[in-house]
C-alpha cells in the first residue's frame, strides 16, 4: 500500500479552476489522483480541504552557495558588483565554504515551497553531496570561465557520477556567458554536450553592456552566436536573464529544448532592465523562473518571482492583460521542470514525480478563494510564508518550519562560520 495526501485543493498550470481531490502516491511517484475521501494509503498529510497542493517550485536559475555573499557590494552595476565585490571574495572559496552556502541555500528554498534548482558554481561535487543528502532536485553545472580544460574536466566527472535519467540530479555544461568564455571554446561545449547528452547552461544577454559586446568585440548576433555554438542542438539550453533580446531574435528562441529563464528580481535590483517577457509568450518561447544568487536578489524566493513577474509587465507595458496568474505558475512549475531536464515533474499528474507545495488556506488573506480564483490568490495575495509542507518524491522535506532529515541548526552554524571566514580573507 502506497501514502495517501487527503482532501486537498489540487492545482497545476494546465487547468483553470482547482479541485478537491486525493492523491495515492507509491516509490516516489503520484499513482492515483481521486475524489476526497476515496484514497487509501498510510496518511502523509490531510488538507482538510484548506490546503491547496501544487506541483513543486523550479528555481531555473541560481547560484545557491552565494547565499554565503548576501549583502557584499549592494547597489552596484553588475560589472562593478562582479569584479570589486564577488569576484575578490570567490577567489577564496574552498570546497567547505561551497557545501556550507548551498545547504544553508537548500533550507531557505525548501522553506519556500522549491523542490527543485539549477546551479551553476564552483566545487559542484560538494553541491551535488549536499542536493543528494536534502533530498532536493537539482540540476548542476560546473561553472566555467575562459579556457580552462580543467574546469571542463570537472563538469564532464559530474556528468559521468550522475547519467542522464538520474532521477534526482541532472547535469549540464556551464559556459559562464559570451563575455567570458571565448567563442571557439563555446563551440567546443556545444559540441560535447551534443555527444554526451547533456544540457548547457548560460548567461546570456544579461545587461545592455553585453549587447554592445556582441556588436562591438564579437562582432556577430546573439542568437547567431548560440547557433553556430551548435547549443540548439543540446537536450536543454538554459539561457539565464535574457533580458537583451530584441523582438527578431524571439522566433528564433521558441523551440521545445530551449528556455529562458526571467529573473525579475535580481534584475531589477543590479538595474539590468527587464526581459520581454510578454512578448517571449506571445511567440511561443518558453519561460521559467530563477532569483538568481542571492548576492544579487537578495532571496531565494521563487514565489517574490511569481509575484513580481506577474506585475512589472503589466505596469511597464500598461497592460493589465499581461502575463498572467497562469503563465507565471507555470514558469515556476511545469516550465522549470523541463528546464532542467525533469520532464516528468511539473505536473499533478499519474505517474509523474510526487514533488509539491501545500499552502495553507486559512490564513486571512485568503478569504473569499474558490476553485476558479484560486490561481489569482496565490500569485497576487500569497507569500512563501503560506508554505506548510514541501515534498520531494513523495517525502517531506520541509513541514511547518522544521526539517524532517536534515539539521538545520548545525547548518546555519556552519554558514554563519564559513561567511565569517570568508569576509576576512582567512
Amino acid at each position: 500500500m502506497g501514502t495517501l495526501i487527503r482532501d486537498v485543493v489540487a492545482w497545476d498550470c494546465r487547468e483553470v479552476a482547482a479541485k478537491r481531490a486525493d492523491l495515492v502516491l507509491e516509490e516516489g511517484r503520484i499513482t492515483a489522483i481521486l475524489p476526497p475521501g476515496e484514497g487509501e494509503g498510510e496518511l502523509l498529510l490531510d488538507g482538510k480541504g484548506q490546503t491547496a497542493l501544487l506541483p513543486g517550485f523550479v528555481n531555473a536559475h541560481t547560484h545557491a552557495a552565494m547565499s554565503l555573499l548576501r549583502g557584499l557590494g549592494e547597489e552596484l552595476p553588475l560589472m562593478d558588483w562582479l569584479e570589486k565585490r564577488i569576484w575578490p571574495v570567490e577567489n577564496n572559496l574552498k570546497a567547505e565554504h561551497v557545501r556550507a552556502g548551498t545547504m544553508s541555500a537548500i533550507l531557505e528554498m525548501l522553506a519556500t515551497g522549491t523542490t527543485a534548482f539549477a546551479d551553476m558554481y564552483f566545487f559542484m561535487d560538494q553541491v551535488a553531496d549536499g542536493v543528494e543528502e536534502s533530498g532536493i532536485r537539482a540540476n548542476l553545472a560546473r561553472g566555467l570561465i575562459g579556457d580552462d580544460p580543467c574546469k571542463l574536466k570537472d563538469g564532464l566527472a559530474l556528468a559521468d557520477r550522475f547519467p542522464p535519467d538520474h532521477r534526482q540530479v541532472r547535469v549540464d555544461l556551464g559556459p559562464h556567458a559570451p563575455y567570458t568564455v571565448p567563442a571557439e571554446v563555446l563551440s567546443r561545449i556545444g559540441a560535447l554536450a551534443v555527444d554526451r547528452g547533456l544540457g548547457v547552461h548560460s548567461h546570456w544577454l544579461e545587461t545592455q553592456w553585453e549587447s554592445g559586446y556582441f556588436a562591438e568585440e564579437l562582432k556577430c548576433d546573439p542568437v547567431d552566436l548560440l547557433e553556430r555554438s551548435g547549443f540548439f542542438e543540446a537536450p536543454q539550453l538554459v539561457l539565464a536573464h535574457g533580458v537583451w533580446f530584441r523582438p527578431e531574435h524571439l522566433p528564433r528562441l521558441a523551440r521545445q529544448n530551449v528556455t529562458v529563464v526571467h529573473n525579475p528580481c535580481s534584475n531589477l535590483k543590479l538595474g539590468s532592465g527587464l526581459a520581454p517577457v510578454a512578448e517571449m509568450l506571445a511567440q511561443g518561447v518558453r519561460v521559467a523562473l530563477g532569483t538568481d544568487g542571492a548576492a544579487s536578489n537578495n532571496r531565494l524566493d521563487i514565489w517574490g518571482e511569481i509575484r513580481v513577474a506577474a506585475l512589472v509587465h503589466k505596469g511597464w507595458k500598461q497592460d493589465p492583460t499581461l502575463v498572467t496568474a497562469q503563465q507565471v505558475l507555470a514558469m515556476a512549475t511545469r516550465n522549470g521542470s523541463l528546464a532542467l531536464g525533469f520532464d516528468r515533474c511539473g505536473l499533478l499528474e499519474p505517474g509523474f514525480e510526487a514533488d509539491f507545495v501545500a499552502v495553507d488556506l486559512r490564513r486571512p488573506h485568503y478569504v473569499g478563494w474558490d476553485e476558479e480564483n484560486l490561481a489569482g490568490y496565490l500569485v497576487y495575495a500569497g507569500s512563501s510564508a503560506d508554505v506548510c509542507a514541501t515534498l520531494v518524491g513523495g517525502r517531506v522535506l520541509y513541514q511547518g518550519g522544521s526539517y524532517p532529515n536534515l539539521d538545520a541548526p548545525r547548518i546555519l552554524e556552519s554558514a554563519r562560520k564559513v561567511r565569517q571566514e570568508l569576509i576576512e580573507g582567512k
